[in-house]
């Protein structure tokens, strides 16, 4: 089982110009890690476009050079890539699948909603997802659609099987089911026989302000069983790859109604309610993404010591049962 990194797991590194794309893969090839998932994402609040490029992301640009040099990298350091974009377009479907192609990578993840339930969007997916079969043939490039916080298993599932194709898949996420009320080990259970990718996180529930909200911590730190996790995808999916998306620092609320995936309640298993990883005094929870400039230089530590943390956690596990 080969282990990439997503390039979320340094968003504050590439948000202050720390590190591009080519510096991450280096990057990731010094961690002894074997692929990576490049966010093609712009254009989100907080960005810099100075920094993150305003439609392709991390990836910065799409023009033929680029992307060239951004093969031969990989090349050097023979690593995987898969691309992770948002939204249903057929054109930016496949303008990303065409993207892909040009860099080797092999699969496209995408997800439907953006920060709220749209069940229009899901209505509308597959039939537009039908629309880049054809492409997706003609690379061998698969395309795996996210449980991205909004959206329940079951909802996920039922998108593939109304597409019916092989190139079309799930992007099985183990941590975002909290956000839709949902028990990871059930969901990960119904994702993963569709599973093409994956993303490895975990997490806690925080009190804020007399709410509770979806924290992200170093994989194994949390409430996320993320050896049992491992161990379904390994008996039910055919995945030969994990990604870890180290959610740290990392804030989120609830995204739908109370028992829409089968949990009502807070403060028991997985929903137990810890103290927050932070305690900057510029900060606050919902700022933990994008932290107050007196606070950059300690956050970027911390989530640095995370992350490799969470990387020797997921080794761990690999080595325990596939080695």
């Amino acid at each position: 089982m080969k282990i990439g990194l997503d390039t979320e797991s340094c968003h504050l590194s590439f948000h202050n110009g720390l590190i591009d794309i080519f510096g991450f893969i280096k990057k990731v090839s010094d961690l002894g890690l074997d692929g990576v998932m490049i966010n093609i994402i712009g254009g989100m609040e907080g960005d810099n476009d100075k920094y993150i490029h305003p439609v392709w992301g991390c990836l910065g640009g799409s023009d033929p050079e680029h992307l060239e040099k951004v093969k031969m990298e990989l090349h050097k350091y023979n690593m995987y890539a898969e691309l992770a974009m948002r939204g249903i377009e057929p054109e930016k479907l496949s303008d990303a699948v065409e993207v892909a192609h040009k860099i080797g990578a092999d699969l496209v993840r995408t997800y439907c909603c953006f920060g709220k339930y749209d069940s229009e969007s899901l209505r509308k997916a597959p039939d537009n997802f039908k629309k880049i079969v054809p492409l997706l043939k003609k690379y061998r490039i698969k395309f795996a659609v996210e449980n991205h916080e909004e959206e329940t298993s079951d909802e996920i599932v039922s998108i593939i099987n109304k597409v019916g194709s092989p190139w079309l898949g799930s992007h099985c996420d183990i941590g975002n089911s909290m956000m839709a009320w949902e028990d990871p080990l059930k969901a990960v259970e119904k994702l993963a026989p569709s599973a093409f990718t994956s993303h490895f996180k975990d997490h806690i529930i925080i009190e804020d302000n007399g709410e509770y909200k979806i924290c992200g911590v170093p994989l194994g730190q949390g409430n996320i069983d993320i050896d049992e996790c491992f161990r379904i995808l390994l008996d039910k999916s055919t995945l030969q790859r994990i990604n870890i998306e180290h959610s740290y620092p990392f804030l989120s609320v609830f995204k739908r109604e109370k028992g829409t995936g089968g949990i009502s309640e807070i403060g028991k298993g997985v929903f137990e309610i810890k103290k927050s990883p932070f305690n900057f005094k510029h900060h606050t929870p919902l700022s933990y993404y994008h932290p107050a400039p007196e606070d950059l230089e300690d956050t970027i530590k911390a989530q640095e010591k995370g992350l490799l943390e969470s990387i020797n956690h997921v080794k761990e596990i690999r080595d325990k049962y596939c080695r």
